[in-house]
């Protein structure tokens, strides 16, 4: 099964045939395997920071009828990235895309730490997303190019593993700045550290990619680009008309849908919508399970800031043992002898993970401990660890080695979608039921939120992912 693209990798480029041996960490793999796990580890530690100094954020800038904006507008504008990236790793390998994305990345962190209201911040976040597409399906290309397939299950655990120390310090360190020097710091702190990932892998993709050449001369196809433009700018309308509530946002409500449909169809595989067997349906998952957990996750510190009035820095602690847990549930899945309860793993991941998110809503009860909110977020990153680097495992044995890069935009693809359009419904409940909307914000009103909008959330998100669970045996192809 493959995307709608064409393209033109080299099939002996993919070293499945050619093992030579030894671990993710041998002689031949060590540099490699540290660089990429480096870019994985900054991108972790801005993502933990942000999420807890963003609540402050978009109070200060009195945006918090926009604050789902800052999180959607990111995976909007990935949503064109990553078909880009896709086609450029595909043509040319995945260095070039991979270090312009980094310098995108970074570059929208200066732009968000420097916005002077709520509006620039959100187009900071925007230019974040267009560097982050780049950047994560070059990651997968890497790994399907430079690493034979008994040793991609280690990778991609360590790519889980590289978030536990982010996980720990990036609360305290983000909470600590936020309070002390300004949430301003957070974001124009990152960017240096991308300066180490840059020197540490370069050499070795260099190295990767002589080794590993790709067959040059075929052009970017340009349908799939178009409909990856489509798909990002009918995202960003549906959301704009969602938090508007009135009349007016009709007309881009309609207008987002009449291109965020035929986009999707035509640049996810065929029958994903539908769950279609085999590749279908591990595409579709990916994007259940990483939309319902994230969607959840981006309301969660303010959720316990304004509900259980707790500072930044203990709101984003929240977050902290979910971070860890993922990692051990990641590390669970590429044990020897998971080959044969991969289908089991799905499920039981998405079932965790439904489960821990509809426990979170719990400490909206005042009588139950905040701490209870950090448990149920230990027990959801469990199950998305087991979950998502699973699904990772079978989207590359299901892909022909030549489809690589464009089923792994695909799979980052359903990952954006599923985050843009489930944040995006979080934000529409959250302003429908008392938490602010856009039309508040451009009045200058505002609004903490309600424990009503923050439980509906919760459990809207969790029936999504047992949703998922419910389709995972479809992974399995008929014989």
């Amino acid at each position: 099964m493959t995307t709608a693209s064409s393209t033109s990798v080299d099939p002996t480029s993919i070293p499945d045939g050619t093992d030579s041996g030894g671990g993710v960490l041998s002689g031949r793999y060590r540099a490699l395997t540290l660089g990429i796990v480096s870019v994985v580890l900054v991108i972790a530690f801005e993502a933990t920071a942000v999420n807890t100094a963003m609540p402050t954020a978009a109070r200060q800038l009195d945006g918090l009828g926009l604050y789902a904006f800052a999180f959607s507008g990111y995976f909007t504008t990935t949503l064109f990235a990553l078909v880009v990236s896709g086609q450029w790793c595909d043509r040319r390998g995945p260095m070039r895309p991979l270090f312009t994305g980094i310098a995108v990345f970074g570059a929208g962190l200066v732009v968000a730490g420097t916005a002077p209201g709520m509006w620039v911040f959100v187009a900071g976040r925007a230019i974040q997303g267009l560097g982050g597409g780049l950047v994560i399906v070059a990651l997968y290309v890497v790994v399907g190019r430079a690493y034979p397939e008994r040793l991609r299950p280690a990778v991609f655990a360590a790519f889980s593993s590289a978030w536990v120390l982010p996980s720990i310090i990036g609360p305290l360190v983000s909470g600590a700045v936020t309070q002390h020097l300004g949430w301003r710091w957070v974001f124009l702190a990152v960017p240096v550290l991308l300066l180490l990932p840059l020197a540490v892998m370069g050499p070795a993709l260099a190295r990767s990619e002589r080794e590993h050449p790709v067959l040059r001369g075929a052009d970017f196809d340009r349908r799939r680009t178009l409909l990856a433009a489509m798909a990002a700018v009918g995202a960003g309308l549906l959301q704009y008309a969602g938090q508007r509530r009135d009349l007016v946002g009709l007309v881009p409500g309609i207008a987002g849908a009449a291109l965020l449909v035929p986009a999707v169809l035509g640049l996810l595989p065929p029958r994903t919508l539908r769950a279609g067997r085999g590749l279908p349906t591990v595409i579709l998952l990916r994007g259940l399970a990483a939309g319902a957990f994230l969607g959840a996750e981006a309301f969660v510190p303010l959720m316990m800031a304004t509900q259980r009035d707790l500072s930044p820095t203990l709101s984003g602690l929240t977050l902290t043992s979910g971070g860890l847990t993922w990692a051990l549930g990641s590390w669970l899945q590429g044990r020897p002898g998971a080959e044969r309860h991969r289908e089991a793993m799905i499920k039981g991941g998405l079932v965790l993970t439904g489960v821990a998110i509809a426990g979170a809503a719990l400490v909206l009860v005042p009588a139950v401990p905040a701490w209870v909110a950090s448990v149920a977020w230990a027990v959801g990153g469990v199950g998305m660890g087991l979950a998502v680097a699973t699904i990772s495992v079978l989207m590359m044995k299901l892909s022909a080695p030549q489809d690589a890069g464009a089923n792994s935009a695909a799979l980052q693809m359903s990952d954006a979608l599923g985050n843009v359009l489930l944040t995006g419904l979080a934000g529409v409940l959250f302003a429908a039921l008392g938490g602010g909307s856009l039309a508040a914000a451009q009045d200058g009103a505002d609004a903490a939120g309600s424990p009503a909008a923050f439980a509906v959330i919760l459990l809207v998100m969790a029936g999504v992912a047992l949703l998922g669970a419910l389709l995972s045996g479809r992974v399995r192809t008929r014989s």
